[in-house]
């Protein structure tokens, strides 16, 4: 006899509530009637699912084995529909909601996701920018279609998604004219003691950072520590201090902020992410930057 996939749907919910009642109330069903649907799936498989705590239901182990399968099959289930929405409705506007992790620099951020807008179908881009874990539970939820980030969706956040890599680029180092003069010996040798504007202390570049400045037995004068990329080379456009960006847009930074480069480290990568719940990319402005970003954007 086959698993009953409305029982297996009531079970996941139900776990994912965290318990009859708030269950019921999603399903609008009673909790009699829920309790009654999950005790068939126990009897069918022959194991308990769940086991009371106080007043809370939590799993059993046999339950969170059930669980991650039920993840499975509900995700992809949802993955279907939307794939099949996109089909039958090729007029209407698609909206693509994303979020920009606040590490990622701005320009990197619009030339990744550029292409989604240069589909064949209209497209409603929506872009909230906001720190990668609070992102992360947004896209849990279903309010995000996509996370950009330049770290990998890491096992510590239990959340059901899919890292897709974009690309990596090396690291350059840039200052103003006036302070290039000043720098005294080659590179990485002139950032010991140069004045130096660095990202903050949760950006991944600046774990980096920290780590190849040791490597490099050099250690230079942190002046100041920007969360905000832009407001960092504002300031080393003013001459105070050194700051890495992304070699990708060094010609970019150049002529932005009048700035210099210092020198290049090709050992220093940072990495872009596209974070999604698709496990298999099916969403077209998904598809549409991944595909720009492996093929145009990060070419060597």
């Amino acid at each position: 006899m086959a698993i009953n996939f409305k029982h297996l749907h009531y079970f996941w919910v139900t776990a994912k509530a965290g318990g009859i009642v708030r269950a019921g109330e999603q399903l609008h069903t009673t909790p009699q009637t829920l309790s009654g649907q999950i005790k068939l799936l126990e009897d069918r498989l022959g194991r308990r699912l769940f086991r009371k705590r106080g007043r809370q239901l939590e799993l059993t182990d046999d339950g969170h084995v059930v669980m991650g399968y039920a993840e499975e099959i509900f995700n992809l289930g949802a993955e279907l529909q939307t794939a099949l929405t996109q089909t039958t409705a090729e007029a209407k506007v698609l909206e693509f909601r994303v979020g920009v992790a606040d590490s990622v620099a701005k320009t990197v951020a619009y030339r990744l996701l550029e292409p989604a807008l240069l589909a064949d179908r209209p497209v409603r881009l929506i872009a909230v920018e906001g720190k990668f874990s609070e992102l992360v539970g947004q896209l849990a939820l279903h309010r995000l279609d996509m996370v950009l980030a330049d770290e990998p969706l890491s096992r510590r956040l239990s959340v059901k998604a899919f890292n897709h890599a974009l690309g990596t680029t090396a690291i350059s180092f840039f200052c103003a004219p006036r302070l290039r003069e000043k720098l005294v010996g080659p590179f990485p040798q002139c950032l010991h003691e140069a004045p130096y504007l660095i990202q903050g202390a949760t950006s991944s570049v600046r774990a980096l950072l920290d780590a190849w400045f040791k490597t490099q037995n050099v250690q230079p004068r942190i002046v100041a520590e920007f969360d905000d990329g832009a407001l960092m080379k504002a300031f080393g456009r003013q001459g105070h201090g050194i700051f890495a960006a992304p070699s990708v847009l060094e010609d970019e930074t150049r002529e932005t902020y009048h700035v210099d480069v210092v020198g290049r480290s090709p050992e220093l990568e940072e990495q872009f992410y596209a974070v999604s719940v698709e496990r298999r990319i099916t969403h077209p402005c998904l598809a549409a930057i991944t595909q720009a970003a492996r093929g145009r954007l990060f070419i060597d």
